[in-house]
């Protein structure tokens, strides 16, 4: 079974380093400039818009990644929107499942009824972790740029959380 529990200071520094790890891979993520510390502690961890923040532990205690749930103001009140990341290597199976679980709970106890996430249409591995947690298409925000201009497609997903 992975821990998971909530996102605290000592987190920030490996948290933010999985992070930066995918945004210097490029492609799966919206980000695509690194995170100082204090920027993902503003982002992550205390932002006026943050509903919860999980990390996934391994065996060893160390983050293996971290899931966080906001509001939007482009979404309805009961609408929180998600953001997950997850270390590559070593990759720890199940980390993005058991972040999704808590999440869950935590945005079904709070009562929202829907979880979006919006993912870069070239984004192969967030639309599938996305399809697999049990999210739908929703909408489709065409030929968004990128810093260098290249347009990419935004895919927004759905999830309903049961009553």
């Amino acid at each position: 079974m992975i821990a998971v529990r909530p996102m605290m200071h000592e987190d920030v520094a490996e948290a933010c380093r999985i992070l930066n790890e995918i945004v210097a891979t490029g492609g799966t993520t919206a980000h695509e400039t690194p995170f100082s510390e204090v920027l993902f502690v503003q982002s992550y961890l205390d932002g006026a818009d943050k509903i919860c923040c999980h990390v996934a532990l391994d065996d060893r205690g160390e983050v293996a990644g971290f899931q966080w749930l906001g509001s939007h103001d482009a979404l309805p009140e009961d609408c929180a929107d998600i953001a997950t990341f997850t270390r590559r290597d070593p990759v720890l199976r199940g980390a993005g499942r058991a972040l999704f679980d808590e999440t869950v709970k935590t945005a079904g106890a709070l009562g929202f009824r829907t979880i979006n996430a919006t993912i870069r249409a070239d984004n192969v591995l967030g639309l599938s972790y996305y399809e697999k947690m049990g999210f739908r298409d929703f909408s489709i925000a065409h030929g968004v740029p990128l810093r260098d201009g290249t347009p990419v497609n935004r895919i927004s997903k759905r999830f309903s959380l049961k009553e």
